[in-house]
């Protein structure tokens, strides 16, 4: 006979040889029948010429295992629901930039319809305004980024050409046009000028990632390299410009340039390398914050000269800034297209050097504009380019994010 069998003086039914006793049950069970249960194992064994077939108690564990545990997910789920919220907060933070179009078009109308709700935001929170821009740029830049640009050298030189050659050129257009056709003030002239002299906006960046993702890190170099030797271009071309109309100072604007936009970017790039889990906290609180900062920027230029926009040449110097922003996109998309034209991304580069070529620091040439000129009206052209840039660039990404769908969808349809 087995010796792990065990013999009972009646049959033991099924059911309560699957039945898992308490520990005290199988305590007072071992004494009388003079039989140690391992608490720990399960077998089955069949006794020779016996009909008996005696299972040994498993650990309640195990028996548990066939039963949902009630326990274990009632308190697992708070957890996870509380995971879940955070992550959606920590989205709903990130994804602030997606209502940018929306904020930028409703601080454009609260500005003109009640022009007092941005008086307060003055001429001198202008430059630390865009200092803290430039600063979440760096947070979100690693040097990852310029790496990436290095394999991309010549993209990045269109780019540049796009950016201190073609764009300079157009504004110096629009702004005689403005002055010998239009009979505008030459400071108005002035600024459409400024306007064209002054390196990439980061919103570019954004547009591109929104349009072609894997053009992101590229798009971010170009504006890096453009704000970097913005330093020494813009008051260059400032100087070529509209030297001889208006007084510049260049080497104060140098100095501006270094305070507004080099030093935040430094400064968040080193927070980024240096300090990453800091950086981790406050990156999904940049996002609305910047948000907020650009909305102001628009609407507080609008409502402090909205005497001059709705002066009878407000027409006329906004649709010369349309024209000038829609030659720069085209000109971007054109250039790009003659020169990469047997590239097998093409049409991704067309149009990210279209929005680099299109979208400008609006705000940094008004900041120039408020600090180095004494006629305001200098200011007015930047401060219609604010508005008119971003509601232009973010159209381009909504025509053709929904153009790249409707190619995807046909070629799956093709496929099919």
């Amino acid at each position: 006979m087995n010796p792990n069998a065990v013999a009972l003086k009646r049959p033991l039914p099924l059911s309560a040889a699957f039945h898992r006793p308490s520990a005290a049950l199988i305590h007072r069970r071992s004494d009388c029948c003079s039989v140690a249960f391992p608490a720990a194992s399960s077998t089955a064994t069949w006794s020779k010429g016996s009909r008996v077939l005696v299972a040994r108690c498993s650990s309640a564990k195990t028996a548990d295992s066939f039963e949902p545990d009630r326990t274990r997910e009632d308190a697992f789920v708070p957890g996870q629901e509380v995971e879940r919220k955070d992550t959606d907060v920590l989205k709903i933070l990130r994804g602030a930039n997606s209502i940018l179009p929306h904020v930028v078009l409703a601080s454009t109308v609260l500005a003109l319809v009640y022009p007092p709700s941005f008086m307060w935001f003055t001429n001198r929170y202008y430059a630390p305004a865009l200092g803290f821009l430039m600063f979440a740029v760096g947070v979100n830049s690693s040097p990852k980024d310029f790496t990436e640009a290095v394999k991309r050298p010549d993209a990045i030189a269109i780019g540049y050409v796009g950016q201190f050659i073609i764009k300079p050129l157009l504004g110096y257009i629009f702004g005689t046009i403005s002055v010998s056709t239009f009979n505008l003030p030459a400071s108005l002239g002035a600024g459409i000028m400024l306007v064209s002299c002054v390196s990439g906006a980061q919103l570019s960046n954004y547009a591109t990632y929104l349009t072609d993702p894997p053009m992101a890190p590229l798009s971010i170099v170009m504006t890096s390299l453009s704000t970097a030797t913005a330093v020494f271009v813009t008051p260059m071309l400032s100087l070529l410009l509209i030297g001889k109309k208006l007084p510049v100072d260049v080497k104060g604007m140098m100095s501006s340039i270094m305070q507004i936009v080099v030093a935040p970017i430094a400064a968040g790039l080193l927070l980024n390398r240096f300090f990453p889990r800091f950086c981790g906290a406050i990156q999904p609180f940049l996002p609305p914050l910047s948000v907020f900062v650009t909305a102001l920027c628009v609407g507080s230029p609008l409502a402090i000269n909205i005497g001059a926009i709705m002066s009878p040449f407000g027409i006329a110097i906004v649709l010369l800034i349309f024209g000038f922003h829609a030659a720069s996109f085209m000109s971007g998309y054109s250039l790009a297209g003659v020169v990469f034209q047997k590239s097998a991304d093409v049409k991704a580069l067309q149009r990210t050097i279209s929005f680099e070529t299109g979208m400008q620091s609006s705000l940094l040439a008004l900041a120039l504009a408020n600090t180095f000129f004494q006629d305001p009206l200098v200011g007015v052209p930047a401060a219609i380019s604010v508005v008119l840039m971003s509601l232009m660039g973010f159209a381009l990404v909504m025509i053709w994010s929904k153009r790249k769908q409707q190619m995807h969808f046909d070629g799956i349809s093709m496929r099919n």
